[in-house]
């Protein structure tokens, strides 16, 4: 039986996202359920606070997220490997497949956590610190 080597296009944005995702959790989050209006403005600074510190530089809790969203990404690049060395691929191709996915794994992930962090600034900025204010009566 001959198996289908994975994809590592498909694998890449797949990983990429999540791992984004993961690493932007801290503000994406509030973020959403602001929108869907399950939180106020005050709980979702005080959410995003834990992430960040006073000053706006990486929290405790924005590192951790990060931390796992690296993770994320060794053990897609790992998981690939198991299924790409089930198939028949010549060493050659499955060398350029991981490189190929390592190189777009990271090129995605960089790119959605750089997208989703702008767009959950100019969210906060836009939506939520507003609210937080007359929430505030500031």
């Amino acid at each position: 039986m001959n198996m289908k080597s994975p994809n590592a296009f498909k694998w890449s944005i797949k990983y990429g996202l999540i791992s984004a995702l993961t690493g932007m959790l801290c503000c994406v989050a509030p973020a959403v359920l602001f929108m869907f209006g399950l939180m106020g403005g005050v709980v979702a600074i005080s959410f995003a606070d834990f992430f960040y510190k006073e000053d706006g530089s990486l929290g405790t809790g924005s590192i951790i997220l990060r931390t796992v969203a690296i993770g994320l990404g060794i053990y897609a690049t790992y998981i690939f490997r198991k299924k790409q060395n089930q198939c028949s691929v010549d060493r050659k191709r499955k060398n350029l497949n991981l490189a190929m996915l390592i190189f777009l794994l990271i090129t995605f992930g960089i790119s959605f956590f750089l997208a989703f962090e702008s767009w959950s600034s100019w969210y906060f900025d836009e939506f939520i610190v507003p609210q937080q204010q007359k929430e505030l009566n500031i």
